[in-house]
């Protein structure tokens, strides 16, 4: 039987809205079609993220017991959902729709579901490589697909892989923000390598006497962050006007995150750090007149981009 699209449509608004205001801010910059696909996308990568990590949007980890199964069932209904399948899961037959209308494939899903597997096995980062290319499976990956979701042709590796840097951007800036948080739930993704080169002994990085030494890990993450995003931005100049007005307002709106990080310091996990709805609408407005007069940016890559992590995703 054919799915129901506007209800799978209406379910993934209802859950961008709960679970990302700052993607759900950007999205409503797209076009309708682009918007509601960029929606179905996200409400697949929402329960794969919750189905492994046991959660609910991204709230309090839950039990971690059973993990490996968890993950399977991942695979399954994303299997399934590729096949054209029902799947029984909302977020699943729309990532079904979304799939077939824009020709993402399984490779480009298991890219994904590769950082799921890394979480639930419990997975820590000895490098700065190995940093990124968590980035690359989490976020970087998923950038690909939404170009793809954008109308970006699946060969367009140079466009694509501004799209990786991104999602590469986003993700580092989320590691900054969430230190805290990911260390009450007994994880750390600031690579070995980092940490012995600040002196700051492994799981101690929170002790008063290395706090200082963990800002200056962070601030190191967060320049990573404003490169991959300053990259990305090449890309956006490529998209057409509402395509590139909705990816400038994200970059715009998740790069004050790792901004704001970098410049609290010592501070910056006395609580949650945000962007509120004034400063959204601002980044918002930012954007549409950067998108108004496209223009590519000048700069270096950055050391690690798609071809790289791909590659190093292939081998791992």
């Amino acid at each position: 039987m054919p799915y129901d699209r506007p209800a799978l449509v209406r379910h993934a608004e209802q859950t961008i809205a709960r679970g990302s205001k700052s993607f759900a801010a950007a999205s409503r910059l797209f076009d309708r079609e682009t918007r509601e696909r960029v929606w179905l996308l996200y409400a697949w990568c929402r329960a794969c993220d919750d189905l492994v990590d046991a959660q609910d949007l991204g709230g309090a980890l839950g039990d971690q017991s059973g993990a490996a199964e968890r993950l399977e069932r991942i695979r399954a209904l994303t299997a399934l959902a590729l096949a054209g399948e029902r799947t029984g899961e909302a977020s699943f037959d729309a990532f079904g729709v979304v799939a077939a209308e824009c020709g993402i494939t399984a490779r480009m899903a298991e890219d994904v579901i590769a950082g799921f597997a890394l979480d639930a096995a419990e997975w820590h980062p000895r490098s700065e490589a190995d940093v990124l290319q968590y980035c690359f499976h989490v976020a970087g990956a998923v950038g690909v697909m939404m170009a793809v979701v954008m109308g970006v042709a699946p060969d367009d590796e140079e466009t694509l892989r501004r799209a990786c840097d991104l999602g590469l951007a986003f993700q580092l800036a989320n590691i900054a923000r969430d230190v805290a948080e990911d260390d009450c739930a007994g994880r750390c993704y600031l690579a070995d390598e980092w940490l012995a080169e600040a002196d700051i002994p492994p799981g101690e990085q929170f002790k008063p006497p290395y706090r200082e030494a963990l800002v200056g890990v962070v601030a190191h993450m967060c320049r990573l962050a404003e490169e991959y995003e300053a990259s990305a931005r090449v890309g956006a100049a490529r998209l057409r006007f509402r395509q590139r007005w909705a990816v400038l307002a994200a970059a715009g709106i998740y790069g004050a995150i790792g901004r704001k990080v970098a410049r609290a310091r010592g501070h910056a996990w006395d609580r949650r750090i945000g962007t509120g709805k004034a400063a959204k609408l601002g980044y918002v407005l930012k954007a549409g007149l950067e998108a108004l007069v496209p223009w590519t940016p000048s700069g270096p890559r950055p050391r690690w981009s798609l071809p790289e992590l791909s590659a190093r995703a292939r081998e791992s």
